[in-house]
């Protein structure tokens, strides 16, 4: 829906659609219920206890598997488009959310162990983000539609995982040792980030379009609170947390929509679209904190200062291949629209920064939909299956190390935690309602015409000997009245 958009959902995929649209008001909702696995492999080395340096025995350990999961929470979008009484403009004012899974693993595994992913992700309950803006479409002549839009990125998003408190090379603990783990749940906002988007789409004949868009990316840029639950070690007994004030900045990618939509079927249309994605902006989350500090750890200063933190993310530009079509028909005596679409989409996340942090693989997402038309109301569902592929990480390509709130000389040899092997998938069921206003430009054989079946026939004159005089032809009011 690039080139072929032509409702209120403009403002998302090609705001220039929105001069196909006329006076509407859209509300839709969906679930995206993600289900992933994670099945961590670490590589372990032996290690002389007397001068600490590695035996040369090496092996590889494999963890029991654990599930993530999402809440059950609706995705709202809601926007209203209102050309003002004119007819080359029309503006819009919408809100969605976007479609991200809230995912949650485990803290604890079978008989009270820590999980294995706890260093990468225990949780994101508490994120809300939502996008909120103004938009206008212009189009200056019939074959050419332009379209603009300013919108703010805001809410919270908080996560929660497990720092070590273990300094490096064995010094008083070993690496991942449990006693050790500081839970942190950060908490970033309030998130006010703007944005924008362009849009254009060009209509040579009735059969063909072609659309494009621009997201500008947002530039994330906000206060957070960091909450630390102090490791169990004796060492952290008598040690408390003072201030929790940090700044958190990272950038979210810009993309880029381009499609091409054919009309020449009866009652049906099918695009193609690509989709670009600039996830190679989104390299690293910087966490600084502002006068947090350890106060009473053992063998530590007494004011232990947290310092910066970088957390490397590694991510690459991605790239979707979308194919879909719509077709519509007569139902009891409406008109129903039929939709289906495929889509390929290549991850933003190569191998060696693979985490449970952002599970993104290669996948396929095949989708069906329908839509039926009441009256100037039409109401919708889908659903959409994601296939996501397998990818295992191995031991000696891994690059995530656990995060440490500590500073210290790195260690000799890297201790990462994101090898194993991960699987996902989604399912996302959606429903929606339009409510047209007024006759927007017609899509297909519109459904506020009467389906053929319906429509009344031709007045015949009765024999008579001598030809009367002709009947005059039904006025447009009195067609409306019989189409009624």
């Amino acid at each position: 829906m690039v080139a072929g958009a032509d409702d209120a959902a403009s403002v998302y995929y090609n705001p220039a659609g929105l001069a196909f649209t006329g006076n509407q008001l859209l509300l839709d909702a969906a679930w995206l219920n993600y289900s992933g696995t994670y099945q961590r492999k670490a590589r372990l080395e032996q290690t002389d206890p007397n001068t600490g340096e590695p035996t040369g025995q090496r092996f590889v350990r494999t963890f029991e598997p654990v599930e993530g999961t999402s809440p059950l929470v609706p995705i709202p979008t809601v926007v209203y488009a209102d050309p003002l009484g004119t007819e080359r403009f029309n503006f819009a004012l919408g809100a969605w959310a976007p479609y991200a899974a809230i995912t949650s693993y485990p803290e604890t595994v079978g008989g009270g162990r820590p999980a294995p992913q706890r260093y990468s992700l225990i949780s994101l309950d508490g994120s809300a983000l939502a996008i909120v803006g103004a938009y206008a479409s212009y189009r200056p002549i019939d074959e050419l539609a332009l379209g603009v839009g300013v919108e703010v990125l805001g809410g919270s998003f908080e996560t929660s995982v497990a720092f070590s408190s273990c300094v490096p090379d064995r010094f008083i603990c070993a690496p991942e040792q449990p006693d050790f783990d500081a839970i942190t749940k950060l908490a970033v906002g309030p998130i006010i980030a703007p944005s924008g988007v362009l849009g254009l789409t060009f209509v040579p004949s009735e059969d063909l379009r072609f659309g494009a868009s621009y997201h500008l990316p947002f530039w994330i840029r906000s206060s957070a609170d960091v909450k630390v639950r102090l490791p169990s070690s004796p060492l952290f007994d008598d040690a408390r947390q003072e201030g929790q004030s940090a700044r958190v900045a990272f950038d979210l990618p810009g993309y880029l929509r381009t499609g091409v939509e054919y009309r020449g079927l009866p009652d049906t249309r099918i695009e193609l679209a690509f989709v670009w994605e600039n996830w190679s902006a989104h390299d690293t989350i910087s966490l600084k904190p502002e006068d947090i500090r350890l106060v009473g750890v053992e063998a530590f200063p007494e004011e232990y200062r947290i310092g910066d933190i970088e957390l490397p993310r590694g991510f690459e530009d991605a790239y979707s291949l979308r194919l879909g079509g719509e077709h519509q028909l007569s139902f009891a005596d409406y008109a129903l629209d039929l939709r289906a679409g495929i889509m390929y989409e290549k991850s933003a996340v190569p191998a060696p920064y693979l985490s449970v942090t952002t599970v993104d693989v290669d996948k396929i997402t095949v989708g069906l939909g329908g839509g039926l038309h009441i009256g100037k109301w039409r109401f919708d569902a889908m659903v959409a299956r994601v296939f996501g592929q397998s990818v295992d990480v191995g031991v000696d390509e891994a690059q995530i190390t656990p995060i440490s709130p500590l500073r210290a000389n790195p260690p000799d040899r890297t201790h990462t935690i994101n090898a194993g092997r991960y699987e996902a998938s989604a399912l996302v069921l959606g429903v929606g309602l339009a409510y047209q206003f007024d006759q927007a430009e017609p899509a297909l054989a519109r459904a506020a015409e009467p389906p053929a079946n319906t429509a009344p026939e031709e007045p015949t004159a009765p024999p008579a000997p001598e030809p009367p005089e002709p009947p005059a032809p039904p006025s447009a009011e009195g067609e409306v009245e019989d189409l009624d």
